[in-house]
Parts: C-alpha cells; sequence; structure tokens
C-alpha cells in the first residue's frame, strides 16, 4: 500500500530554519506533482508548495516565495521542503501529497507533521 510519511517537524524560534520530508513508500509509487500544505487551527487547508517531478519546475504560495524551497530526490521518493526565515504565522500542520496526473486532485495524503514557530 502505498503510504506517505512526513517529518522534519518541531519548535523553532523565529528566524530559524526547518526541514520537512515526505517519504513515499510503496513498489508502485509514481507521482505526476508533490506538494506541501499546511493548515493553522481555525484556518483552512492552504497550498505552500509544489513540485513537478520530473521537470522539477516549482511553485511556491506567496507567503513563502524566497523563505522556502521545495526539492525532490526521484530515487528515494523523498519530498523536501527547506523553510528558513520562519515566522510565528508559518506555525501549522504540514501535509505533504501526491498528484498522479494533471488532470486530477492531490489524491494521497500524508499524516502531517506540526510546526511551531515562536516569537
Amino acid at each position: 500500500q502505498v503510504q506517505l510519511v512526513e517529518s522534519g517537524g518541531g519548535l523553532v524560534q523565529a528566524g530559524g530554519s526547518l526541514r520537512l520530508s515526505c517519504a513515499a513508500s510503496g513498489r508502485t509509487f509514481s507521482a505526476y506533482r508533490m506538494g506541501w500544505f499546511r493548515q493553522a487551527p481555525g484556518k483552512e487547508r492552504e497550498f505552500v508548495a509544489s513540485i513537478i517531478m520530473t521537470s522539477g519546475t516549482t511553485y511556491y504560495a506567496d507567503s513563502v516565495k524566497e523563505r522556502f524551497t521545495i526539492s525532490r530526490d526521484n530515487a528515494k521518493n523523498t519530498v523536501y521542503l527547506q523553510m528558513k526565515s520562519l515566522k510565528p504565522e508559518d506555525t501549522a500542520a504540514y501535509y505533504c501529497a501526491r498528484q498522479r496526473s494533471p488532470v486530477i486532485a492531490f489524491d494521497l495524503w500524508g499524516q502531517g507533521t506540526q510546526v511551531t514557530v515562536s516569537s
């Protein structure tokens, strides 16, 4: 069974950095695009960043541009989110997700990892 497992969350002071990882398991795993989303308490889930797995083309929410970097290691079926200059408003549960093809929505989600940024 294919699964996504996030790791790397934690508590960090404002201005600090964290790197999140999302590892996909399962022999049949494939993805067109992988994305990171986040959800803060009382707020809707929002898009953070995504990467096309073949070309490496990346997309970012305006709120994280120049601070976050998404990358992938196709050999390891792993996607990363390097976060720097973290702000208290980045506090949220972060989820990775898989989009299997460009014509369907993200269809596989991880369980999430908590990022807390203290001021």
